[in-house]
């Protein structure tokens, strides 16, 4: 009861605090090797720690991060920044130089941009390895990585190496990730593509370090007209569009409500979707043959997929961002808008309009305007500083270690702090735990959706069972039950939550593998949640002459799906469950 209770209070703060954008696992692959706790104290940090001893070093100083790696400050690096706008080849160019080096890194903003790159240096027969916060597959004799920029290793020397999306430098929560790969990467060539908008930034942030900085700029590869005129009616969707709105309501509206017209049927593509299911969604709207001919997205196709789009309708120009609703930005209309006309896709011009026709001036203006000048980039202290400073204060309570250094931290004009709020109520939860200082932080790493009640309670579930026994079997958090196609939008729902748990799960695997032992299990659950919720989409599509089709399950997945009924495990039920008895 005590238990329940606790979890309950839990539950109940995460819920009161303001949300915002989950931090991952930024510095996480050099802090297993360079941490304070773990190995020792790192020689700068050594030296910090001596002149604060003397009185004369304050830890909170973060004036000058492009000391905190010194392998890539002992490098003269030639760095060529690539910029313009989406579909101008700029990726592609870097991407030339990275496959003709002899050893090298991608880090990208997503999992499906590392992956693509994974498997266009594989069949270029330049053995690459992919590495992300729940992924690895390692290619024997492999001299190059492709990596989400999180997992990026400032330890290794490279030849060559690119940071793809630079502009997120500027992203409020992940943007101390870009700032860490950009000082830290350690090669003689680093390759930096994104918007002309940062190119500012980044040569006064690679100012001190010595580096040799050229700028390349580029145009787009094939036109985008902004159209005179609106949708109009929805009979007048053509295969090649796509649909932008901002919520998975308003995605099963606009799809139902083009499939109804019985010419169309429609794949879709929002954040929430696993990212498995995303690709798959996109390949068939992608692929010819399919039936799947129209696309209703939300903004998560503006960077990551390949998508042969012909025109890009906004059924809205409003998004709610966690806060409030507020018109989309410049970078934001460019970004999506851009994406219809793929050089070298059946469509080689692409257009763009709106459903309402007040929208259109503010399309037209954003297409024309510059993006915003990037003023400062993201930062966030490493653990090894935040170690030493809980010394000081000698406690082990992370929360208040994080906001008292948060609170005193002196930083450069070029520089702001990470959004952390997310990961202060992670700290809130794990605070109540005997859990060493660096497990704490750990868990406030991780990819939880603190704002997604089955997210949060498999969140602490993990942790309670971690430091009640050293050890969390998936068995012990999933109940008996049977896993089953979504029958309503609710449902659908929560089995996305409960991919995210299995995800967290992968993730804490790969950090913690002694203790997080079942991650081949995981990794199965998390493809059949995956298979159920591609039958769901497929079921919900309606065909012309009133028939629906359905896909087939693929074998493999097939498999796994019987094989799991004999662990006699079910998401769907075991959270739902949880949630009932808290």
């Amino acid at each position: 009861m005590a238990v329940a209770v606790a979890l309950l209070r839990r539950r109940a703060l995460c819920s009161a605090l303001a949300p915002s954008s989950p931090l991952h696992d930024a510095n996480f692959r050099c802090l297993r090797s360079n941490s304070g706790v773990k190995v020792g104290v790192p020689s700068h940090l050594r030296l910090q720690r001596n002149y604060h001893n003397s009185g004369k070093f304050d830890l909170t100083d973060l004036t000058h991060p492009h000391m905190w790696y010194p392998n890539a400050r002992e490098k003269k690096r030639y760095v060529v920044l690539h910029v313009g706008p989406t579909n101008s080849g700029k990726t592609h160019n870097a991407l030339k130089r990275l496959e003709a080096s002899s050893s090298g890194v991608y880090c990208g903003p997503l999992r499906l941009l590392a992956r693509e790159v994974a498997q266009r240096l594989n069949k270029a027969n330049v053995p690459c390895n992919l590495i992300t916060g729940q992924e690895r597959e390692e290619i024997e004799g492999a001299k190059h990585s492709s990596v989400t920029v999180e997992m990026a290793d400032v330890t290794t020397e490279y030849q060559c190496a690119i940071i793809d999306e630079i502009q997120m430098v500027g992203c409020r929560s992940r943007g101390f990730s870009f700032t860490r790969a950009l000082l830290g990467l350690c090669s003689d060539e680093l390759h930096v593509c994104g918007d002309p908008a940062v190119v500012p930034l980044i040569q006064q942030i690679l100012e001190p370090t010595g580096d040799v900085v050229t700028v390349q700029y580029y145009e787009r590869l094939s036109p985008l007209v902004p159209l005179k005129t609106t949708l109009g009616s929805f009979s007048n969707i053509k295969a090649g569009d796509c649909i932008v709105t901002f919520s998975r309501q308003s995605i099963y509206m606009l799809k139902r409500r083009i499939e109804m017209e019985g010419k169309h049927l429609c794949s879709v593509v929002y954040g929430s979707l696993p990212p498995e299911t995303r690709t798959k969604q996109a390949t068939m709207f992608n692929d010819e043959a399919s039936d799947l001919n129209v696309l209703v997205a939300s903004d998560a196709i503006g960077m990551g997929l390949n998508l042969n789009i012909s025109r890009i309708i906004f059924s809205t120009l409003k998004k709610f961002d966690g806060i409030c609703k507020r018109e989309l930005t410049v970078p934001e209309i460019k970004q999506i808008a851009g994406r219809a006309g793929r050089y070298g896709s059946k469509f080689p011009v692409g257009e763009v309009t709106c459903l309402d026709a007040d929208h259109l001036p503010l399309l037209h203006s954003a297409l024309k305007s510059p993006s915003p000048i990037i003023e400062r980039a993201g930062l966030f202290p490493t653990f090894d500083l935040l170690s030493l400073y809980s010394r000081l204060h000698g406690t082990d309570f992370f929360h208040p270690i994080l906001e008292r250094f948060l609170d005193k931290a002196k930083l450069s004009p070029d520089y702001f702090i990470a959004d952390c709020e997310d990961m202060l109520k992670v700290a809130a939860i794990v605070d109540e735990l005997p859990l060493g200082l660096y497990d704490k932080y750990l868990f406030c790493l991780s990819p939880v959706d603190i704002d997604d009640d089955i997210s949060t309670q498999g969140l602490i579930q993990f942790a309670e069972n971690y430091a009640k026994k050293g050890i969390v079997r998936l068995k012990e958090i999933f109940t008996p039950g049977t896993l089953q196609v979504p029958k309503s939008h609710n449902q659908l729902k929560e089995l996305e939550s409960i991919h995210k748990v299995l995800e967290l799960y992968v993730w804490l695997s790969f950090r913690m593998e002694d203790s997080f032992p079942d991650r081949e299990l995981a990794a199965s659950q998390k493809s059949i949640c995956s298979m159920l919720i591609e039958e769901y989409l497929e079921r919900s599509g309606w065909q012309q002459q009133g028939k629906r089709k359905f896909l087939q399950k693929p074998k493999n997945l097939q498999r796994d799906y019987d094989a799991s009924q004999l662990y006699d495990l079910s998401p769907t039920k075991c959270l739902a469950q949880v949630l009932s008895r808290n």
